[in-house]
Order: C-alpha cells, then sequence, then structure tokens
C-alpha cells in the first residue's frame, strides 16, 4: 500500500468512527447533516487539491535544480522515482501542512461566503458554533493522518531518502566526532578526543570507573577500533590500566586487548537529519539513553519528537483562524482572505523553525519552545472567533 492509499484509508476510517458513534444516538440526525458531510468533503477535498498542487510545483522546482547531480553521480532513474521521489512528497506534505490547511478552509469557506451559503446558513438559526462541526471533525482527520505520517511513515521512508542523498546527490556524511564523553554503565565514564568513522578508530581513549564517587579504575589507550562484527565490541591498543585499591595502585600495561563497552559509533556520531529517521517511540528511548548517559547534543531529537505533536495539533487552530477570517463576504471576494492566510501560514512556519532554533541553540526546553507558535496563533484564534460574524 503506498503513501496515497495510507492517507486515504486513514481518513476514511476516522470518519466512518466518526459517523459510527453517532449511530443509534437520537442527536444523530441534529450534529450529523448532509451539510456537515457536505463541508467536510470540500475542506479534506480542497485539502489535498492544494497538497497535490503545490508539491508538484516542488518537485518540478527540485528536479530542475538537481538534474545535474543525478546525471554527474549516475543516479538510476528507478532510485529517484522510488527512493526519493517517493519519500519527498509525504515529507513536504507533512512539513507545509499548515499552509494546506490555512489554505483549504479560507479557499472554499470564501467560495461558500461570495455564494452567500454561510448566510443562508446563519439563517436557518445556525450558530458560529455549530458551524465549526464539521470543520473541527475535518481538521481532526487532517491531525490525525499528519501525526501518522510524521511517526510512523516518514521517518521509516527519510532512511531511503537520505541514503539516497548522500549517494547520489550531496555526497557528504558525517564521518568523524570530537571530545566525546559519555556514561557508558553505572559509574563508567568513557572519553574519546576523536572519532574517526572511515576507519571505526577512536584516539586518545580513557575510560574511568567510580564507586561510591571514588575513582577506582582508569584506562587510557593511543587509539580504540570498534569491530563490526559483534555488538559493543571495541579492540583497545596500546593501553594502561591504573587501579586504585585505597593507598595502593597498580599499573598493567599492553598492546592489545578485546573488550565489551556498552557504546557503539551511532550513539554518538550524528548524522545530519537523523532525527527524521527514527519513529516516535524511537526517539523516546534515544532521549532516554542519552540523557541516563550524560550525552549533552540531544536538543535536537528532542524538539523533533515534541515537533511532531505540536504540528498535529496545529490543524485545528488554523482552521478556527481561516474560518473566522473567511466566513463573511467581503468586497473583491477570496483574494484578502487568500493573503491573510497564505501570510499567517507562511509566518507560523517561520516562527516555528524560529522556536526550535531558540530550544537547540538557546536555553529554551524543547517541550515548551515546539508550543510558543500554538500558544500564540490560539490567542490570534481566539480573537478571531470572538470577532467572526455570529
Amino acid at each position: 500500500m503506498n503513501i496515497i492509499q495510507k492517507i486515504k484509508t486513514t481518513a476514511r476510517t476516522l470518519l466512518q468512527k466518526a459517523d459510527g458513534m453517532l449511530k443509534g444516538n437520537p442527536f444523530r440526525k441534529k450534529w450529523l447533516k448532509r451539510l456537515d458531510r457536505y463541508i467536510i468533503v470540500k475542506f479534506l477535498g480542497t485539502y489535498f487539491f492544494a497538497i497535490a498542487l503545490i508539491i508538484s510545483i516542488a518537485v518540478v522546482f527540485d528536479i530542475n535544480e538537481n538534474i545535474d547531480d543525478f546525471i554527474n553521480n549516475k543516479a538510476p532513474l528507478k532510485a529517484i522515482m522510488f527512493d526519493y521521489y517517493l519519500n519527498f512528497i509525504p515529507y513536504y506534505t507533512n512539513l507545509f501542512s499548515p499552509l494546506f490547511v490555512f489554505i483549504a478552509v479560507i479557499f472554499f469557506t470564501s467560495k461558500l461566503a461570495e455564494n452567500s451559503e454561510i448566510i443562508a446558513m446563519f439563517s436557518t438559526g445556525m450558530s458560529f458554533k455549530r458551524l465549526m462541526v464539521p470543520y473541527m471533525i475535518s481538521a481532526a482527520i487532517i491531525a490525525a493522518v499528519t501525526y501518522v505520517l510524521s511517526t510512523e511513515v516518514i521517518p521509516t521512508g527519510s532512511v531511503t531518502r537520505l541514503k539516497f542523498e548522500q549517494v547520489y546527490k550531496n555526497k557528504k556524511q558525517v564521518d568523524y566526532a570530537r571530545n566525546i564523553q559519555l556514561e557508558v554503565d553505572t559509574g563508567v565514564i568513557a572519553y574519546m578526543e576523536r572519532y574517526e568513522n572511515y576507519n571505526k578508530t577512536g584516539y586518545r581513549f580513557s575510560l574511568d570507573k567510580f564507586e561510591d564517587h571514588k575513582l577506582v579504575s582508569h584506562l587510557t589507550a593511543r587509539r580504540i577500533t570498534y569491530d563490526t562484527t559483534t555488538t559493543h565490541r571495541w579492540i583497545i591498543k596500546d593501553y594502561m590500566i591504573r587501579e586504585m585499591k585505597g593507598m595502593r595502585e597498580t599499573i598493567t600495561r599492553g598492546q592489545h586487548m578485546d573488550s565489551i563497552i556498552n557504546m557503539e559509533p551511532q550513539d554518538f556520531l550524528i548524522t545530519r537529519g537523523q532525527q527524521e529517521t527514527m519513529t516516535s517511540p524511537q526517539l523516546r528511548e534515544y532521549i532516554d539513553k542519552q540523557k541516563q548517559r550524560g550525552f549533552a547534543n540531544i536538543k535536537v531529537f528532542e524538539v523533533e519528537y515534541y515537533r511532531r505533536i505540536a504540528t498535529s495539533f496545529a490543524a485545528f487552530i488554523l482552521t478556527v483562524i481561516g474560518l473566522s477570517l473567511s466566513s463573511q463576504k467581503r468586497k473583491g471576494g477570496m483574494g484578502l482572505h487568500l493573503g491573510i492566510g497564505i501570510g499567517l501560514s507562511f509566518s507560523y512556519i517561520l516562527f516555528q523553525t524560529i522556536s526550535s532554533t531558540f530550544a537547540i541553540n538557546g536555553g529554551t526546553p524543547p517541550q515548551i519552545a515546539v508550543w510558543i507558535p500554538n500558544i500564540l496563533y490560539l490567542f490570534i484564534a481566539i480573537y478571531l472567533y470572538r470577532k467572526a460574524p455570529k
């Protein structure tokens, strides 16, 4: 099943569940009318049409920009289509989902207002709050699809996409790390001055063991090499071990020693975009593991974990803003509504990027930083909701 089919299946399932929950309910006729279905179909239809239109343009621009790299690096056509662009589409669809929500709401709601359909709805006694019901159902479907994409589908596809970019597009990989320090076991601290990934070798390695806050063993080695055939197996070369027992100290030297150390190169060799290749459970496990080890460079992973939740929730806020802006008939048609909506959606995406930078490069906690745009735009949504025609 491809990505598009998964999205359609998820949306259809959620809509059936929402309808099924109301079956047998005496209020079903009141709360789920043909008008609700009409609005939901219009909302989701416009949303997916906007995705298809904008992503098609994005793909054309991307091909034009990277065609020389594909030709020079002899990228196979099959790999370009299925490894790169098949995973490129859901990634950027999810990234610009707030823009698509805004465009969808404002475009078809402005058409309803322009054709006096909203005025007709209000003339029957329908309140603005009642009008929001199908919009919120649609937003819930979009939020669920966005969450599933960002937590399960896109990370799996990003592994293939980033691997393609490394081979045929950028040809740049992070192949070294400096000043590595992490806790590999309880009271055991490992340090490497430099690690080279091309030969799996670290230089100026030390391993300190503490008991009751006292140093009992100190190992230093000129170099250490990772054995790829066995997990956590390292070959220590040109080493010296100092063991302290009370006032006595024992020194042992050697040229070669095999050792099991609870660390792997991927624990400290963080590649660009690595957080995008992990599902949310894997991210949570990785963050907890690295925190326990005392590894500090994990904010980008925390931002990615909390951003997925915040972005999904944004569908509700942006839907309220779009509906409040475009539900009133104005002179000049939908041009003004569409302009304001696109401006707000781009500002939301920009502010989301800036707030993430606050967490990565500043001292703002990631779980707070990623929610700052939602909190700010929630106040905008409340203000516009109060100003909307009732």
